[in-house]
């Protein structure tokens, strides 16, 4: 919570060795105060700083391993990485690659194993929405293989997470990210199984809130309260808890991922042009758990409506609020080149079967070509 770092970073930092790596993106926090405030927490607890910045969205592979051979040369002792999910999970996959010769992209991907020994991570969230900090799951993009895919690194020590850190993020990657929190809940949500349990009860809970409270923030963008909802949300929706007793999907978010690895799209923007398409092809294959989104999340009266209809309107529902919400709603608006070939992004899509309907690549295109 507020002041959270000031009070308690210094007290963690004694668990561990001299040489920190302070790890973070483009620089905005040397100018919104956090940097200082760290690097002062930091000289005060006598430790070595070694700085990785640069980190970007959409953290390449090729970035990974720059910071695994700067943690390596500088034989450090504890990562700190300050920022939201690219450099979060840009530093599990170092703090991994850091310890072990082997190339890992390789290892987990050809010898489907996952390393055992990592250097010690700490998290400060400076922008929500991932939630990566709940978990040692990690997004790489390898531009080399032309692949967008996930990777096993650490899992963080600790979390701070201090909604005040969030008040100089730009408002479109403040929206962006709390759209991904709304799209990790939905992923888990038309998971299976799909009878009524405490986990999609809470979801529906979570998913309300994140809905919510970025209207609030639409209207009152330094709203303190909205922002604590959308980062506790933004947790909770990756820490596990929903997926409790879940095969979860995550199609969409596949899907968003090689569009990414083509085209170096915004993650949460690209989820918002995809999500309402993708869901009126699966909508026919499980309209009972279409119509309890429309009624449960979205409030909509069934009152007069049959199953499909009341489906139908959630789903709408969900394109509506992606519309007012100033998110993009086809690829055009969200700057996708139009000679992308997305017959091959569909070709290299990870098809998941955790939904209603497991999809073909030969609708998975049509998806993409409806998205247009």
């Amino acid at each position: 919570g507020k002041g959270g770092v000031k009070e308690y970073l210094g007290c963690l930092l004694e668990h561990y060795g001299d040489t920190v790596m302070l790890a973070y993106g483009g620089g905005s926090i040397k100018h919104n105060g956090v940097y200082d405030e760290i690097v002062g927490i930091l000289n005060a607890e006598g430790k070595r700083i070694v700085e990785f910045p640069g980190i970007m969205p959409n953290p390449t592979y090729a970035k990974v391993q720059e910071g695994a051979k700067l943690a390596r040369e500088n034989h450090v002792d504890l990562i700190l990485a300050v920022g939201g999910g690219s450099v979060s999970d840009c530093c599990k996959v170092v703090s991994a690659q850091a310890k072990v010769d082997e190339d890992l992209w390789e290892l987990e991907n050809t010898k489907h194993t996952r390393p055992t020994a990592f250097i010690p991570l700490g998290t400060i969230v400076t922008v929500f929405g991932t939630g990566s900090e709940m978990n040692n799951g990690a997004v790489i993009t390898h531009e080399e293989k032309k692949i967008k895919g996930a990777l096993w690194g650490a899992q963080a020590d600790f979390a701070f997470l201090d909604p005040t850190y969030t008040l100089s993020v730009p408002m479109k990657q403040v929206i962006s990210g709390a759209f991904d929190t709304l799209s990790h809940a939905m992923e888990t949500y038309f998971g299976k199984p799909d009878e009524n349990n405490l986990s999609d009860d809470i979801n529906e809970a979570v998913m309300r809130s994140v809905i919510r409270n970025i209207r609030v923030l639409l209207t009152d963008k330094d709203n303190y309260e909205a922002r604590s909802e959308l980062t506790w949300a933004s947790a909770m929706a990756e820490n596990g808890i929903l997926k409790i007793g879940k095969v979860t999907d995550f199609q969409c978010h596949m899907i968003e991922h090689q569009l990414g690895a083509y085209t170096n799209c915004n993650h949460g923007a690209g989820l918002a042009v995809i999500h309402p398409v993708l869901y009126r092809h699966l909508l026919p294959a499980n309209t009972a758990r279409f119509a309890r989104f429309a009624q449960n999340v979205w409030g909509i009266d069934p009152a007069g409506k049959s199953e499909l209809k009341l489906a139908q309107a959630g789903v709408e529902a969900l394109a509506a609020f992606i519309k007012e919400i100033g998110m993009p709603t086809t690829f055009a608006e969200l700057g996708v080149p139009a000679d992308t070939d997305l017959k091959a992004v569909a070709d290299s899509t990870v098809l998941t079967g955790g939904c209603c309907k497991k999809l073909s690549r030969e609708e998975l295109l049509d998806i993409l070509n409806e998205c247009k």
